[in-house]
């Protein structure tokens, strides 16, 4: 199945992608209501919509919002160690990674009001110009779960969508250097979508504990890299188990992987940052693609400009 968010007359509303169309369901239930009913509430529906569709528009012309446009929690984890190898690497320092690295999943915790769709404009962070995307896959959690064992937490997963978590880096090392994690630097935005695609279409894309899923993105038209989800070095199984400790995680609940390497312009950087060229400006277009989760696409504009906290900053 896939799922996505639309702009009906009345507002947003559920729909199922059936082809090129788009079936609305009956009744205007938000997607993190329809994901609460789990894989078998959610087939139910699934029929229930094909049946008696609420309304059919060509998905062409429909509207995507993100497919749960407020989710409950997102939380951006770092699964493709070589991202970070690379990312120190072109900064020019030791890519030796900390045993700690190796121990535990790192994950921040983004700002679920900051969620775009697949399409929408995205505006430059206020005050930065080292303006950045990231190739990364958001794991959808479906059932709810506490304290979950890594070799089965997996099964709280009711599907996958394309996750941007775009970096305004300039920012981003003005909150590194406080020491408490990210802050402003992440604050921009996330796309999420075009659609959520359930775990019972992708039998075929499980390897092991992981899920294999092509993923692409460009600039400009430009492709930046291409690979895989069964790289990453911690499964996304591992990271909601490790999330759940001592709290809940519910339905609705993104988990993004981090990025693919070589999935970001930091990690292309070949000059002092100042200098780069290649930063995201108004005009750019960025667009993630997958034979599976679809395509994205979005023009990078102007933000608003920066008011001073105190003068000077």
């Amino acid at each position: 199945m896939r799922w996505v968010t639309y702009a009906d007359k009345d507002g947003p509303r559920v729909g199922l992608v059936v082809d090129d169309r788009v079936l609305g369901a009956p009744d205007d239930r938000p997607m993190v209501d329809v994901i609460a009913g789990g894989m078998e509430g959610m087939s139910e529906l699934a029929d229930d919509i094909r049946r008696a569709p609420g309304s059919v528009l060509e998905l062409a012309g429909t509207k995507l919002h993100a497919p749960i446009p407020k989710p409950p929690a997102i939380r951006d984890a770092l699964c493709f160690l070589d991202h970070m190898r690379q990312c120190l690497r072109v900064l020019g320092r030791d890519p030796e990674l900390a045993e700690m690295w190796h121990n535990i999943p790192a994950f921040y915790f983004c700002n679920p009001s900051c969620v775009v769709g697949p399409f929408d404009d995205v505006a430059i962070a206020p005050g930065s110009s080292w303006f950045d995307l990231e190739l990364e896959v958001g794991a959808i959690v479906g059932k709810p779960g506490r304290d979950l064992d890594p070799k089965t937490a997996g099964e709280h997963i009711v599907g996958y969508t394309f996750f941007c978590d775009w970096s305004a880096r300039d920012l981003q090392a003005k909150d590194l250097a406080l020491g408490i994690g990210q802050a402003k630097g992440k604050d921009a935005g996330i796309t999420l979508g075009p659609w959520i695609v359930t775990i019972d279409e992708l039998a075929d894309h499980i390897v092991g504990d992981r899920i294999d899923l092509d993923i692409a993105a460009s600039v400009n038209g430009t492709e930046l890299t291409r690979g895989s989800t069964v790289a990453m070095d911690w499964t996304f199984g591992e990271v909601i188990a490790y999330a759940s400790r001592g709290t809940d995680v519910v339905p609705g609940d993104v988990i993004g992987s981090g990025t693919h390497p070589g999935g970001c312009l930091l990690e292309h950087l070949d000059t002092d940052p100042a200098a780069f060229e290649r930063w995201l400006k108004p005009g750019d277009v960025v667009s993630l693609h997958s034979d599976v989760l679809g395509r994205t696409e979005q023009l990078i504009t102007r933000g608003a400009d920066l008011i001073p906290l105190r003068t000077g900053h």
